[in-house]
């Protein structure tokens, strides 16, 4: 036997984050996931998952292994909260001036030049213009790219500056041209005022729907003829060869990086523009979604529809129990060698398997909803109940489900305030509930959840109500899964309630089967529900185990 590894705070194994975890080099995890987003004839672009499920981990990953091909865009940088607060494009919102081509325009925009100064990567005044001279030249001598040229013409003064002045710039040449016009000008200082106290011009609706007419046409012929036509540059001259290939990498879209209001159509226009680039045959975007984002889109007619053409693209994040155990073991081997010691997997250090408790690994896995951030976290958190020790006990399994249990419910409210404010106080209505219930019990439960529409404080009217709609109508026709199901679908999407019919004795989890509860017939099976075993503890639901 060699040396024994002690446990605690200094056996590393991670951290939560692809950016702040010390052993992502060392241990990354290369998942299909992973060799799709490499490959350059897959198609999938859009990569979404959970908060914790690794879309930043791969991405991260690819930067590393390929560092010479990879851009990184971060939204952050791209000024736009300073577009969006703009008082010109707040009133074109309020105008209800579809802002799409302009959004379409900018990423677009964003995109090309930074694909030309990654391409040919100089810092001298004089090698700027050479390259920009020798583009030039090469498109002068195709007529059909004359717009393109315009379009060099035009930004070559500011082709090298940093991202966010060449976005605020494109915004700038916009504004002017509204203000270039004096009709279009007067009507948008008239927009929301009155003839009197401030002197803006009162705009009547006739004139409005005339004004939002002509803005649409200004919208619309934003730059997007020209580059149309340096798409056809990117495709031909930047990276015509095989070995100039690219990604462009976005991440961090869930971060408040813009208007909550806006989140929406900036996102879409970038699954368009996304979805354009893909004729550059040697260019490859890359954009990391969290699945409660992903599913606030609106696919509607406003935006062109065509939703499933973009589901098609999705590279949607899962995991099994065998390839967390590969990723965990391959973590406790690096973190144990630190110390001089050789553990070969995280069950040579958890307590054995027994009839009475079984597999200390499976319950760790049971409490998790499958993806990495949840395993690291209770390992963790089990090694720091453990400090100075050379294996994990049940007794510190315990005390670490506690803190565990009641971070990971944190984590599922933040995950979800943006689509159900409030949503915390429904995971209160199911305190105390037993951890397998029955049809009757669930109902109780799910009644509480609604009757919260009548408490004062309550956030979560916008969401809540129309779920519970077939409840308060009082319609003894319809049946119990016509008037629960919508409420129930909605907490078996987010991976809080579990469901079982018979002869099936272990609960279905949506990352299981995301299409279980999809219509009436589903439910009207189910005889069990189930709290997820990752919230018992902080929930203080009543288990046997």
């Amino acid at each position: 036997m060699g040396k024994k590894a002690r446990l605690g705070s200094g056996f590393n194994i991670g951290g939560d984050q692809a950016e702040a975890d010390p052993l992502l080099d060392d241990a990354f995890y290369s998942s299909g996931q992973y060799e799709a987003i490499v490959d350059r004839q897959n198609p999938r672009c859009f990569v979404v998952g959970r908060t914790g499920s690794g879309k930043s981990a791969i991405l991260k990953g690819l930067a590393e292994n390929y560092p010479e091909k990879v851009i990184r865009i971060v939204p952050e940088d791209l000024s736009l909260p300073y577009i969006t607060n703009l008082d010109v494009v707040r009133k074109l919102q309020d105008l209800n001036v579809d802002l799409q081509s302009f959004w379409k325009a900018l990423w677009r925009h964003v995109f090309i030049v930074e694909v030309i100064r990654h391409r040919y990567r100089i810092d001298t005044p004089e090698a700027k213009a050479n390259v920009l001279r020798g583009l030039r030249e090469k498109i002068s001598r195709n007529q059909g790219k004359k717009q393109a040229l315009a379009y060099l013409d035009e930004f070559e003064g500011r082709f090298w500056a940093e991202t966010d002045e060449r976005v605020r710039e494109i915004t700038s040449s916009l504004t002017k041209r509204i203000e270039g016009d004096a009709e279009l000008k007067a009507g948008i200082a008239g927009v929301g005022g009155s003839a009197s106290g401030s002197g803006a011009v009162e705009v009547s609706e006739t004139e409005r729907k005339e004004l939002t007419q002509r803005y649409q046409r200004v919208i619309n012929e934003t730059q997007l003829a020209r580059l149309n036509k340096m798409m056809d540059v990117l495709d031909e001259d930047v990276l015509g060869s095989v070995q100039d290939y690219t990604y462009i990498v976005i991440d961090d879209l869930d971060k408040d990086w813009v208007d909550a209001e806006l989140v929406n159509d900036l996102i879409m226009a970038l699954f368009k523009t996304v979805h354009d680039l893909k004729r550059v045959k040697n260019l490859k975007i890359l954009v990391a979604l969290r699945t409660n984002i992903f599913e606030y889109l609106d696919f509607g007619a406003a935006n062109g529809g065509q939703e499933e053409k973009y589901r098609s693209l999705v590279l949607p994040m899962s995991w099994t129990k065998e390839q967390l155990k590969i990723l965990v073991d391959e973590r406790v081997q690096i973190a144990s060698s630190k110390q001089g010691a050789d553990v070969e997997s995280l069950t040579t250090i958890l307590p054995h398997q027994n009839p009475k408790r079984g597999s200390a690994f499976d319950y760790l896995i049971e409490r998790t909803l499958m993806r990495p951030r949840d395993l690291l976290a209770f390992v963790r958190e089990c090694l720091v109940q453990s400090e100075g020790k050379t294996q994990v006990s049940w007794d510190a399994i315990k005390r670490a489900e506690i803190s565990y249990s009641e971070a990971r419910l944190l984590a599922l409210r933040d995950e979800w305030k943006l689509n159900y404010p409030g949503i915390d106080r429904v995971f209160e209505t199911f305190r105390h509930a037993d951890g397998k219930m029955s049809r009757a019990e669930v109902q109780d439960r799910l009644d509480d959840c609604i009757l919260l529409l009548a408490e004062d404080g309550f956030t979560g009217d916008g969401w809540l109500a129309p779920l519970s709609d077939a409840v308060l109508s009082g319609s003894a026709e319809q049946t119990w899964e016509r008037r629960y199901g919508p409420i129930l679908r909605m907490l078996y999407s987010i991976g809080f309630l579990g469901v079982a019919s018979a002869p099936r004795k272990n609960p279905l989890f949506f990352i299981e089967d995301p299409n279980a509860l999809k219509f009436d017939r589903q439910i009207a099976a189910l005889d069990s529900y189930f709290v997820a075993r990752a919230y018992h503890s902080a929930l203080e639901v009543k288990t046997t185990d």
